[in-house]
């Protein structure tokens, strides 16, 4: 009755309450909560609140708070939310790469089995469901744009290849796009393959 029951609940709800916090649809791995204990403490905490349906468990080591849909029930958190747990908080960049890129620009239909990122920090690769995310070491020179359009316009070309860059592809991009982003392409033309820089020079270009 002393009111002692520290250990287990209290683990348990302050992982909630900082999970409550950032939101349902966030993914995390347990090293986000070594403030709130040891690592056996977190990971048995971690255990319970799945065993709970607080949390869901996607693969060994990576965990989500779903968001709930009223009819679907929990919905699957993105291949971005995925990748950013894995790659760390902060210490390391992704770039969305091969036919992810593609993908996420509309130029491809294709919903890749195997989704890419790569990254200035370490490699790793996680399934979760049917779809396998990649993290992949890459070159300072890929990781120079990452994040910004270019980076993203300079992996789905290559996945696509020069012959296959048509004007349609390049309408599209032109109507999707605002044109203020696409005229800081520019910006970045420096570190696209010489054979991108005439798309990366029509995408700039002002409407007539």
């Amino acid at each position: 009755m002393s009111g002692r029951k520290k250990s287990p609940s209290a683990s348990d709800s302050k992982i909630l309450a900082a999970l409550q916090k950032q939101g349902r649809g966030s993914v995390f791995v347990p090293v986000d909560f070594l403030g709130i204990g040891s690592r056996e403490a977190v990971d048995v905490a971690l255990h319970r609140l799945v065993r709970q349906g607080a949390i869901r468990r996607l693969a060994r080591g990576i965990y989500d708070f779903p968001k709930e849909h009223p009819v679907l029930g929990p919905l699957e958190p993105s291949a971005e939310a995925i990748a950013r747990a894995l790659a760390g908080r902060d210490r390391t960049r992704l770039q969305p790469a091969g036919a992810y890129a593609a993908n996420t620009l509309g130029l491809s239909e294709q919903v890749p089995a195997k989704i890419v990122f790569l990254t200035d920090g370490p490699a790793r690769t996680v399934k979760v469901g049917p779809i396998t995310i990649q993290l992949r070491r890459t070159t300072p020179k890929n990781m120079e744009t990452a994040g910004r359009l270019s980076g993203l316009l300079i992996q789905a070309l290559r996945e696509l290849g020069q012959a296959h860059v048509t004007p349609a592809r390049i309408a599209h991009l032109k109507r999707t796009i605002p044109s203020s982003k696409r005229k800081e392409l520019l910006k970045d033309i420096r570190l696209a393959p010489a054979w991108m820089h005439p798309i990366f020079r029509e995408l700039a270009e002002e409407e007539a």
